[in-house]
């Protein structure tokens, strides 16, 4: 199972590339942050495949896209200075929670 959770991170690793090259890629139209992108969310996918032999989606899902959202977040803050407002920080806390209950409480990734 430990090798499912380090593909799982890799996972995470390269989705948050590709999301906050995204953003530098300016719709698409500045040619190294797209591919940056391009291959940054090729790379996430593949891993959360391969995540997917021993993890259920589920969970694999939840994990991956709250720790995301989470990661995104703190970029957005720092590299783009976006501000969330206090709904914003509400909702991330409660996906942090969630995220930690499927870890530590749930027995569906036991099989």
């Amino acid at each position: 199972m430990g090798r499912s959770y380090i593909y799982l991170m890799l996972a995470i690793v390269f989705e948050i590339i590709a999301t906050t090259f995204l953003k530098k890629s300016e719709e698409f139209t500045k040619l190294v942050p797209s591919v940056v992108t391009v291959i940054g969310y090729s790379a996430a996918f593949y891993c959360l495949s391969l995540t997917l032999r021993q993890i259920p989606v589920g969970i694999t899902y939840a994990i991956w896209s709250g720790v995301g959202i989470v990661c995104i977040t703190i970029i957005g803050i720092i590299a783009f200075k976006q501000v969330p407002d206090w709904p914003a920080i509400i909702g991330i806390i409660l996906i942090i929670i969630g995220v930690m209950i499927i870890n530590l409480f749930s027995k569906m990734g036991m099989h």
